[in-house]
């Protein structure tokens, strides 16, 4: 009989986030109105190396030809296993030190939660952190969310994603 040591799967957890979004995620305002709070998160199991951590929030439905980014904040320290709710709200105070928020599609840096126009159908939003062989990425809060999307593609050493929807 083989033994081997396995390690465990990088697994994303958000307690009060089910298979669909509520009032307390929902954005607040283009007609919305939720609570706007980003949800509470943990994670488990990052790979081997990770030296930070990123969150990316995205709706590939939205009806703008590339989607919609709602929450994008990168040089979480690796020190970091969870985030509690609405640490995405910008001057909480709530992330850790050094961790930067950058622009989302709202036009602004911090979470912004789901609002898709009334009668589009169910929307998919993709909540993911993303594992990284770096400390920073050297980038500020002006940059563009594909802007660090490519930097995450250059970094990333492993993915956990959980996936809910949300219409109106």
């Amino acid at each position: 009989m083989s033994s081997f040591a396995q390690s465990g799967t990088f697994t994303l957890h958000a307690p009060e986030l089910g298979g669909q979004a509520t009032l307390q995620e929902v954005f607040n305002g283009m007609g919305c109105t939720g609570k706007n709070l980003s949800p509470a998160l943990s994670w488990t199991d990052a790979p081997e190396g990770t030296k930070s951590f990123a969150i990316t929030l995205y709706d590939p439905d939205a009806p703008t030809g590339s989607g919609w980014w709602h929450w994008v904040v990168f040089d979480i320290p690796a020190t970091t296993k969870e985030l509690p709710m609405g640490a995405g709200t910008p001057k909480q105070g709530s992330l850790p030190v050094g961790a930067v928020q950058s622009m989302t599609d709202f036009g602004a840096p911090g979470y912004g939660g789901p609002c898709p126009p009334i009668g589009h159908g169910l929307h998919t939003y993709t909540l993911t952190v993303h594992a990284l062989d770096v400390e920073k990425l050297g980038l500020d809060q002006t940059a563009t969310a594909p802007m660090v999307g490519f930097n995450l593609s250059m970094h990333t050493l492993g993915k956990a994603t959980l996936v809910f929807y949300y219409e109106r």
